[in-house]
């Protein structure tokens, strides 16, 4: 019998190898350190100066809201595409069309995700009190996945419908590699469960046990379901339509740019969740460029997901929060 370190190497090695390939071919360590500068900026002034909140998240309008995720998110996106061509090469991807489509649109259709209310108004005529609450927050996650994924379909309908499947729904060949790197995490949510600000912000669907009377146990089951859900739409946009959508112009010079994107969505949630997020992005994305495929991903994302809110009552219960 093979023993069990051996077939770890194997299950793992293709990612390993994924990310080799990636550092010979486009790592370039002074561009690592001005992404990471600009990065280490954006994390700053947010979480010491409430960049979020006082330039998105704080707008006095709907458009004014709009706007200031929209510029939130483009900046660190763009800029990350804008500085390539004085560190790596083969910059020619500024001659498409497609590329300035979407380095302007897919910020834009975040920032209308996050803003997304018009099914608010009927919930709210509907239920009342703590079931108001309950279906406002649980719907308000399914909503956001199809407010974000029909764009996204009719965007790949019109440039890659010929080219590839719908974006990332190539099937996975081995869910192994994944659920290791599941157990890789699991140490660290352990960790961060002991923190303060993670207990602030997780679980989600604490609010469910404050009301008077709790939900029970089924509601709150629903409202994680819903929750975890929402991750459908992170990875076919994230993983899916931003890499698979550029792999074509921009081979792998589209991965770091994603994950600054990435990062930006964090702001709103704990700080070690935001700098985490950097790492993570690049790798998911590393991987959706070589497998075409989110299923991973959201394997990875929707477990670490689940992880956290498990982290978050647990870490709740023996503080005593």
């Amino acid at each position: 019998m093979c023993c069990p370190n051996f077939k770890k190497r194997i299950y793992l090695g293709s990612i390993l190898k994924y990310l080799r390939d990636f550092y010979e071919k486009e790592f370039n360590w002074l561009y690592a350190v001005v992404i990471l500068l600009m990065l280490g900026t954006l994390i700053y002034f947010n979480y010491w100066h409430a960049l979020e909140k006082r330039f998105a998240a704080g707008g006095k309008s709907k458009l004014a809201q709009l706007s200031g995720y929209y510029f939130l998110y483009l900046a660190p996106f763009a800029l990350a595409f804008l500085i390539q061509p004085f560190f790596l090469k083969d910059c020619s991807y500024f001659k498409s069309g497609w590329f300035w489509f979407i380095l302007l649109i897919a910020p834009a259709l975040f920032s209308f995700r996050i803003n997304f209310d018009l099914h608010e108004g009927i919930i709210a005529r509907t239920w009342a009190g703590n079931e108001w609450q309950f279906r406002l927050r649980s719907i308000n996650w399914v909503v956001r996945v199809f407010v974000l994924l029909i764009p996204v379909f009719i965007i790949w309908w019109i440039k890659d419908r010929v080219n590839q499947p719908f974006y990332g729904t190539a099937a996975l060949q081995n869910i192994k590699p994944y659920l290791l790197m599941l157990l890789i995490m699991l140490p660290l949510i352990v960790l961060a469960s002991t923190q303060n600000d993670f207990l602030h912000t997780y679980p989600k669907a604490k609010f469910l046990m404050a009301m008077d009377p709790p939900m029970p146990w089924w509601k709150i089951l629903i409202y994680e379901l819903c929750y975890g859900f929402d991750f459908v739409s992170i990875e076919f946009f994230f993983r899916g339509f931003l890499i698979l959508s550029l792999i074509n112009i921009c081979g792998m010079h589209c991965i770091i740019p994603i994950a600054c994107f990435y990062c930006a969505i964090h702001l709103g949630k704990p700080m070690g969740e935001a700098i985490s997020s950097i790492f993570g992005g690049m790798l998911l994305g590393i991987v959706s460029y070589h497998t075409k495929s989110i299923w991973g991903g959201l394997i990875v994302h929707l477990g670490i997901a689940w992880m956290m809110e498990a982290g978050g009552w647990i870490g709740g219960l023996i503080k005593g929060k």
